[in-house]
């Protein structure tokens, strides 16, 4: 008989050991041991790849989020990538290691943290525990070229044995840094055709990234499915709006929000001049806040900021924003705008529709896809700021008139993602 275990901190319950800069030994963490008795006979196996908690970032949630939903199901293990790059090269080195999630993997899933970029021993390592889980389906998450000699390891081993069927979840078509740099982009796409020659199907978030995965790589599209990403109703706070304005610092009757790292195809500078556009009247009662780490690849924020006429009305908080102050973020906004240039799925979109905020986008396909079907969300041009401004100035004369400005989020939850790659299994022809 299956116990279901709530979503508590693995840390707390099992006393595990806490990772440090320097490479500990490996280890195999195995929740299950002296906790639950399980019958596991017969039930489906599934191994996923993904990113740990020590380099956080909405990787690291989906992917504790796509296991507990297919564990419900299915016997799932989880092989986490933990040191990724050498400290001094990443974006976000300030806050590696130093987060405490609202989500956690459930009692039941053996998890194996993890691979480190520098550490062959820790593959191996991997590769015993993949051996002793001898899963059936290995489900990949791709989403940067740096960790791609540790994947490839793993997708090379897993020919040999347990030889799983291999699913690789493509977060990316080619991340845009990576793009930018010659030599990078070469050995990205060459570890990325390495890899994706070795899959026996991807998925995408949306159809549009779906067919560029095709023409780029050149995978039949037959064996391509498109997923999209489920919402993160983890991070949903209700009912305490003037309670987190207070707690955030913002006093203003109408709040913009842009959440998400600073990138420079996220389009913030276009969001900027939109809020420079709007009449006095209605700058005056609001408040831009724009949160999330700079990457590096973009012009500095702060430097457009400083020029704006509106200046005093903006909030630019450019740094690491820890899970418990999320929701609260989102409660306190009136409008989230994603002024994205080209994205390939977006995570935030997933967090405003499930605090039914009104989202104003650009008219990109996959943005397109992601929020069809939600009433609240509305279109521009990307890079168009004064079309930006009109949907500001719109949505702020509904707050005015005391319109209804809460929407019903859709139904892709976790568990129909699961339902999904289930079917998408079963294709292979492996049933429980």
């Amino acid at each position: 008989m299956r116990i279901e275990a709530p979503i508590l901190s693995r840390n707390k319950l099992l006393n595990t050991v806490k990772d440090t800069d320097k490479v500990k030994k490996e280890k195999i963490v195995n929740a299950t041991d002296g906790i639950v008795e399980q019958d596991i006979k017969g039930r489906r196996k599934i191994c996923i790849v993904g990113s740990s908690s020590r380099f956080f970032s909405g990787l690291t949630v989906h992917t504790i989020l796509l296991a507990n939903a297919l564990a419900k199901n299915n016997q799932v293990s989880v092989i986490l990538l933990r040191n990724l790059v050498p400290r001094f090269l990443y974006p976000g080195r300030k806050h590696i290691g130093q987060t405490s999630s609202l989500v956690d993997f459930h009692l039941d899933i053996a998890v194996y943290e993890g691979m480190d970029w520098n550490s062959p021993v820790s593959w191996y390592g991997a590769y015993k525990f993949l051996k002793k889980h001898h899963p059936n389906v290995l489900i990949m998450q791709w989403w940067s070229s740096s960790v791609a000699h540790m994947e490839l390891f793993l997708a090379v081993a897993n020919r040999v044995r347990p030889k799983s069927k291999m699913i690789l979840e493509m977060h990316e078509v080619v991340d845009p840094l990576e793009e930018s740099i010659l030599p990078i982009r070469l050995y990205s796409r060459i570890a990325g055709k390495l890899i994706i020659g070795k899959a026996d199907a991807l998925t995408a978030h949306s159809n549009s990234a779906k067919k560029q995965l095709a023409k780029i790589y050149g995978f039949d599209e037959r064996h391509i499915f498109v997923v999209p990403i489920g919402l993160y109703e983890e991070y949903k706070l209700i009912g305490e709006g003037g309670l987190s304005r207070s707690e955030i610092g913002i006093k203003d009757e109408f709040v913009i929000l842009y959440f998400g790292l600073i990138r420079k195809y996220k389009g913030v500078p276009y969001l900027i001049e939109a809020f420079n556009k709007l009449p006095p009247h209605i700058a005056g009662k609001s408040k831009l806040v724009i949160v999330g780490e700079e990457w590096g690849d973009d012009v500095s924020i702060n430097k457009i900021i400083e020029s704006s006429p509106y200046r005093e009305q903006i909030i630019c908080r450019l740094q690491f924003i820890p899970d418990k102050m999320i929701p609260k973020y989102f409660s306190s906004a009136n409008v989230v705008v994603l002024p994205y240039l080209r994205t390939a799925g977006s995570g935030v979109a997933n967090i405003a529709m499930t605090h039914g905020k009104p989202i104003i986008s650009s008219a990109i396909e996959a943005m397109k896809e992601c929020l069809s079907g939600y009433d609240g969300a509305s279109f521009t041009p990307p890079g168009d700021s004064a079309a930006i401004a009109e949907k500001l100035i719109g949505i702020y004369n509904m707050h005015k008139s005391g319109s209804p400005m809460e929407y019903s989020c859709p139904t892709n939850t976790w568990d129909e993602v699961a339902r999904q790659y289930e079917l998408m299994i079963k294709q292979f022809g492996i049933e429980k």
